[in-house]
């Protein structure tokens, strides 16, 4: 049975379908992700992002839906009527913990929201594949088609010193799962800049610039709209990643404050980062009607004049 919603000018049909046993209703074009958590079920994700379109990336948030051959990512995968979907089985958990293993594995997972607890929740034990592999000097070197001969004792990973080419943000690509967020919102999605892409095939496939050069030779508008949107630290402010590596870093003890960005008349929505009263970041809602989460340099970096103490002349 199917049923009219009306949101809006748009009107959408209601989708009855049955996930864990339980009948829920959903509005036409909701994914199973969406409609799981509207009704209190918890499905880990890694690469979803609220305002990019899935890529289906990372491969955690797969369930089993009655009638399919394989296990499907509820990310993407919209309703339709009659379904019989479930989240949690042997199969589902299963395939969740090889990939947190995996990926744990081989990524720097340590500022990844959630990840501690999925890994217990699943028992997944990424150090069973051996210690961390550390031999990369840069990945951007590597030749597609050619790899090390592996030791059989260690980890593969993809280990890099960080990048820090400029004096707003640095990446760090240890701890990159490669969900394609930062691509999409510097993309086509969002900023239409272009600057970074997916270079190298197979292990060796990473995000780079044209041409691996630096940021600040590339077509990078500084924008920091891929940092909003990375999932795992591998973007970060150069505020944060100092005060990190300092250990002065508390993001428990910082506030947030919603504010409007002064720069010009578009309204954008600012939500202040503070910390022992400095602003050490800036982000932007996601689901603002104006921004969707996304700034320009202005609003994203230049903060620091409302709290220069320098003297001056």
């Amino acid at each position: 049975m199917t049923t009219q919603v009306t949101t809006g000018l748009k009107v959408r049909k209601s989708v009855d379908l049955t996930i864990d046993g339980q009948a829920v209703t959903a509005l036409e074009g909701a994914t199973l992700l969406e409609v799981c958590r509207a009704n209190g079920k918890e499905i880990p994700t890694l690469c979803y992002g609220d305002t990019i379109t899935p890529k289906n990336a990372c491969r955690v948030c797969m369930v089993e839906l009655e009638g399919s051959r394989t296990l499907v990512p509820s990310c993407s995968r919209k309703v339709e009527p009659g379904m019989n979907v479930k989240t949690d089985t042997e199969r589902t958990r299963h395939s969740r913990r090889l990939v947190l293993e995996l990926l744990g594995s081989s990524v720097d997972l340590s500022l990844t929201k959630n990840v501690d607890k999925w890994n217990d929740n699943y028992g997944a034990n990424p150090s069973r594949f051996g210690a961390p592999s550390f031999h990369h000097d840069d990945r951007d070197d590597a030749v597609t088609g050619h790899h090390h001969q592996p030791d059989g004792k260690t980890a593969e990973t993809v280990h890099q010193p960080v990048k820090i080419d400029n004096a707003l943000y640095v990446r760090d690509y240890s701890k990159c799962i490669l969900c394609y967020q930062c691509v999409d919102a510097c993309g086509e999605q969002w900023q239409n800049t272009f600057a970074i892409a997916t270079a190298g095939r197979g292990f060796d496939a990473r995000i780079s610039t044209e041409f691996a050069v630096d940021l600040t030779d590339s077509a990078c508008v500084y924008c920091g709209n891929c940092i909003q949107v990375c999932p795992t630290g591998a973007l970060m402010f150069t505020s944060e990643f100092e005060m990190r590596e300092a250990g002065t870093w508390r993001e428990n003890d910082q506030t947030q404050t919603d504010t409007i960005c002064p720069f010009c008349g578009v309204g954008c929505s600012l939500t202040l980062h503070v910390q022992d009263n400095q602003i050490v970041k800036v982000t932007s809602p996601s689901d603002h009607s104006v921004t969707h989460g996304n700034l320009c340099i202005k609003g994203r970096f230049g903060f620091q004049h409302v709290q220069n103490t320098k003297p001056t002349d």
